[in-house]
């Protein structure tokens, strides 16, 4: 059994007798959620009660027995003003995201596998204002969102007979009818991605979601590859031109080598030049070295831009002083 801690995997002493006993752990805790795993059905993907994340995969694909990895989140949300404590961003920083999210523009949040993406998608909704109706999409729903008026709605998968799947495109499209003001997305990983950027064409600014991606750049291609991949046939200017109406931010989050999540950029999307998208960076993380334990060290600094795209947005809301004042800490720090 392995546990992971401050971002590193270790050993545990806990063993499990043999195979036979870790299987019919699987099963019972699969059982809780009316789900199976069996030869017939070898993996499973479900949410336990406590919102934790549950997968199973069990042989003949696992090569070496039945394996079990549980994902828990912290039962007290956090806030901002955490990742400020913890380092993973500026008090500066943290003011133009609080901004971004208050100011309703359209976010993507990409990162890599835990480096914090759901978490961060979990302390921007807090700047939501509490009057507005918000429907969340999830595989696994997990968010934790802090409004009175929150819809969640999760996938399902198909049932052994192979009929009944319900994916995140048809919760996607079905939020449409059912007047949300923002639409979240706990992880857009397919042809959903054209319906999201639909959507926040639409008059639903505020929208958000996750993906995989390594720097925001790869994340709008990511983007533009997952609508090509939903059957789409438009010219690649054409999925451009959506992306660059659709998205207003990309922030990056990533997990460093010594196991710190750190908020790497703020990016906005400019436009379109020709048939390339402009983006420009807002802030970005700086790493510095590291300690005598191994700690790295860094800071987040601005990039000197004075308006960005998104200050009349900003002007409308009546936060532009406020937008002035962060982007001027950003550059001082």
């Amino acid at each position: 059994m392995f546990i992971e801690v401050n971002g590193k995997i270790s050993k545990t002493g806990i063993r499990f007798r043999d195979n036979g006993q870790l299987m019919n752990i699987c099963q019972r805790i699969v059982s809780q959620v009316g789900r199976r795993v069996d030869e017939s059905s070898p993996i499973c993907d479900a949410r336990l009660p406590d919102g934790s994340r549950v997968n199973v995969i069990v042989p003949p694909l696992a090569i070496d027995g039945p394996t079990l990895t549980i994902r828990k989140f912290k039962k007290d949300k956090l806030k901002l003003s955490n990742l400020v404590e913890f380092g993973s961003i500026s008090p500066a920083g943290a003011k133009i995201l609080q901004i971004i999210g208050a100011c309703r523009c359209n976010v993507l949040i990409s990162g890599g596998t835990g480096s914090g993406k759901t978490t961060l998608l979990n302390t921007l909704t807090a700047f939501i204002d509490p009057t507005e109706r918000v429907i969340t999409c999830e595989d696994a729903a997990e968010l934790q969102l802090q409004q009175p008026h929150v819809v969640r709605l999760e996938t399902r998968p198909p049932n052994l007979e192979g009929s009944g799947q319900v994916t995140m495109r048809d919760l996607v499209k079905n939020c449409l009818r059912m007047r949300p003001e923002r639409i979240i997305v706990g992880e857009v990983r397919g042809s959903e991605a054209f319906d999201l950027l639909q959507a926040m064409n639409t008059g639903h600014d505020g929208s958000m979601g996750t993906l995989h991606a390594n720097t925001p750049r790869e994340a709008l291609s990511r983007l533009e590859s997952m609508i090509t991949m939903g059957g789409f046939s438009l010219p690649a200017k054409t999925i451009r031109e959506i992306i660059v109406a659709a998205v207003d931010v990309v922030i990056q989050a990533q997990r460093l080598r010594d196991g710190s999540r750190r908020i790497t950029q703020i990016t906005e999307v400019l436009g379109l030049e020709g048939e390339t998208i402009i983006t420009q960076d807002l802030l970005l993380y700086e790493i510095q070295g590291e300690d005598q334990n191994g700690r790295i060290n860094g800071r987040h600094k601005g990039t000197g831009v004075g308006r960005p795209r998104f200050w009349e947005r900003a002007r409308y809301f009546g936060l532009e002083k406020e937008l002035a004042q962060a982007l001027d800490e950003t550059e001082a720090s």
